[in-house]
C-alpha cells in the first residue's frame, strides 16, 4: 500500500512497482520474488489508518509528512490495532527527532525519497523478510542522536527536543495551533501533543507562561 498526499509521487511508485520481476533483476540487478500489487493507496494520515483497517496490506511505504494527520500520527494509531503492517516511511527531509521517533513507533525501514530504485526494492525486500533497513546517509544521523540522548549535558535546556524548541518559538511569536501545524505540515493534534509535553517539562500551565518561561531562559532567540 502506499499513503503519501502527492497525486504523482503516489503513481509514479505505483508505475515503478508495476514492472515485471525479471526486468526489475535485469535493469536494477534485485530479485523481487514474483513482484507487487499494490491493493490500496491514501493521502493522507486519517485516510492511511482507514484503507489499511480495509485492505490489510503486507507492506506499506508511508510519507512521514501529509495533512491533517501526519504519517508518525497514522503509525502511532496502526502500532494501537491489531496486525500493524511493517512499514517503511518515506520522507523528502528527515530530520532528527522524526528518524528517532519514527524507529519508536515501529516503522521497520526509513528511505529518502531522493534514494535510488533499486535501493528502494532491496529495502521493501529487506523488510518483508522481517529484517530493519535504514539508508546509509541516515546511519551517521541515527548515532549522532543516540550519542546525544546518552550524554545528559549534550541534551537541551528543560529536556526540550529541537521540534519543540522550534515549536516554543512560533508559541513565543504569538503563531497559534493551527498555524504552527502549517508551518510543519503536521496536524493539529501533533502541536497540542507537543505543547502538552512541553508544560510538563518547564512546569508551566499555559502558551503565556511558557513564553515566559522561554524568554527568560533564553529557549529561543
Amino acid at each position: 500500500m502506499i499513503a503519501d498526499d502527492e497525486c504523482m509521487f503516489r503513481a509514479s511508485l505505483r508505475h515503478l512497482l508495476a514492472v515485471p520481476p525479471s526486468v526489475v533483476r535485469d535493469v536494477y540487478g534485485v530479485d523481487i520474488g514474483n513482484g507487487f500489487d499494490v491493493v490500496g493507496e491514501a493521502g493522507s494520515g486519517e485516510e492511511t489508518v482507514e484503507t489499511v483497517h480495509s485492505v490489510r496490506p503486507d507492506l506499506l511505504l508511508l510519507d512521514i509528512s501529509m495533512p491533517r494527520q501526519s504519517g508518525l500520527d497514522a503509525l502511532r494509531a496502526l502500532q494501537r490495532g491489531p496486525a500493524p503492517p511493517k512499514t517503511i516511511m518515506l520522507s523528502a527531509l528527515v530530520e532528527r527527532p522524526q528518524l528517532l521517533a519514527a524507529i519508536q513507533l515501529g516503522a521497520h525501514g526509513i528511505v529518502p525519497k531522493d534514494s535510488s530504485t533499486e535501493l528502494l526494492f532491496e529495502a521493501m525486500m529487506r523488510v518483508l523478510a522481517g529484517h530493519s533497513w535504514v539508508a546509509q546517509p541516515l546511519i551517521a544521523e541515527l548515532v549522532d542522536l543516540v550519542r546525544t540522548l546518552a550524554h545528559p549535558a549534550a541534551r537541551q535546556p528543560f529536556g526540550l527536543t529541537p521540534r519543540e524548541r522550534e515549536v516554543l518559538s512560533l508559541v513565543v511569536e504569538g503563531c497559534g495551533n493551527k498555524e504552527i501545524a502549517q508551518r510543519f505540515a503536521v496536524s493539529e493534534e501533533t502541536i497540542k501533543h507537543h505543547l502538552t509535553r512541553m508544560f510538563d517539562k518547564v512546569g508551566a500551565s499555559n502558551r503565556l507562561q511558557l513564553a515566559l518561561v522561554a524568554t527568560r531562559n533564553g529557549l529561543v532567540n
